[in-house]
């Protein structure tokens, strides 16, 4: 069983279930050159982002009472997909998305 960061803690919010913390990378409709330009509306279309896992959930439950494991895992960088059941969270000034494993696409290796 997965157990909740001590910075998710200290930030006030711990996931339940399957729901997985995640920091944005860049902000939604955005992007950033190298010496710290924003250029919005760039990719307003593109609907997958990447972040990275604050903190994970437990697991959710399996028809026969069993907890399954989230696949991933804190400091993760993943590539994520915001949906309608994904939330936009403001946790201790910091913008951060709370969404369910299954909108989790992929880890970066």
């Amino acid at each position: 069983m997965a157990k909740a960061t001590a910075k998710a803690r200290e930030k006030g919010i711990v996931p339940l279930g399957d729901r997985v913390l995640i920091k944005p990378l860049e902000a939604k409709g955005e992007a950033t050159t190298a010496s710290g330009i924003i250029i919005p509306g760039k990719d307003t279309n593109e609907k997958h982002e990447r972040g990275v896992v604050v903190a994970v959930g437990s697991g959710r439950m399996s028809p026969e009472g069993k907890r399954l494991a989230i696949e991933v895992k804190k400091g993760d960088t993943v590539w994520f997909k915001r949906g309608y059941d994904a939330d936009e969270v403001k946790v201790g000034g910091e913008e951060l998305v709370l969404t369910s494993e299954g909108n989790v696409l992929a880890v970066e290796k």
